[in-house]
């Protein structure tokens, strides 16, 4: 599983720079490459973004003891993702106001302002969308933690099944022994029983020995 993860791992370390690359090349391009590199730019985003999708779904198929290192690094995966969306959106209002200014030759000031108003809108969204990611993380950690607490309520009840065996077979044994021993005493009372009837047997034959012995004088 981990070897799955690692691989979508280097896609994106791949991608990623790619895109990074192609993103300060922007700004420098003339306005029919900016609009295919744009594009092109989209493009790659959205396949980062199901790398990220592929590897959080493998993070959750890993074991919860070995999860912490990988969510970690998720963590840091996802913000550097959302830094490439940043960047590539403030460089796409840097392109689309210069196009603007291009066709519809505004001036300096209208195209700074409206640059500084977007740029502020931006910054906005940005900030919803890490509050979004946040919650989104603490409902993965409580998914996690869920797990790791319903896991440790089935060992605790495997133990408690074993437990109960182990009484059932002890109730089972000392059953047996109690009869064993019932049976030993049971023998040992008639074999008592056995040596004072020959005792008492033994003795009369000497009385009834005497007694003829003493007639006969």
């Amino acid at each position: 599983m981990s070897s799955d993860f690692e691989g979508y791992e280097q896609d994106f370390a791949v991608l990623t720079a790619e895109i990074t690359s192609k993103i300060a090349r922007v700004p420098r391009l003339p306005p029919d490459e900016k609009k295919q590199m744009v594009a092109n730019v989209e493009k790659q985003l959205e396949e980062a973004k199901e790398l990220l999708e592929q590897m959080d779904l493998e993070v959750r198929d890993i074991p919860p003891q070995s999860r912490g290192m990988y969510s970690n690094r998720m963590r840091s995966y996802k913000q550097e993702m959302g830094k490439l969306e940043t960047d590539f959106k403030r460089s796409r209002i840097a392109y689309s106001d210069e196009v603007r200014n291009e066709l519809l030759g505004d001036d300096g000031n209208s195209s700074e302002n409206q640059r500084a108003h977007l740029l502020d809108n931006t910054e906005r969204l940005e900030r919803s969308s890490r509050r979004l990611e946040a919650g989104y993380q603490i409902a993965v950690e409580t998914e996690q933690i869920g797990q790791e607490m319903l896991e440790n309520l089935s060992h605790d009840r495997e133990k408690m099944q074993r437990a109960r065996e182990r009484l059932r077979e002890t109730d089972a044994n000392l059953g047996k022994s109690s009869r064993i021993l019932t049976g030993m005493l049971r023998r040992i009372i008639q074999n008592r029983i056995l040596l004072v009837i020959l005792g008492i047997i033994v003795v009369i034959t000497i009385l009834m020995a005497i007694t003829f012995s003493v007639r006969r004088h």
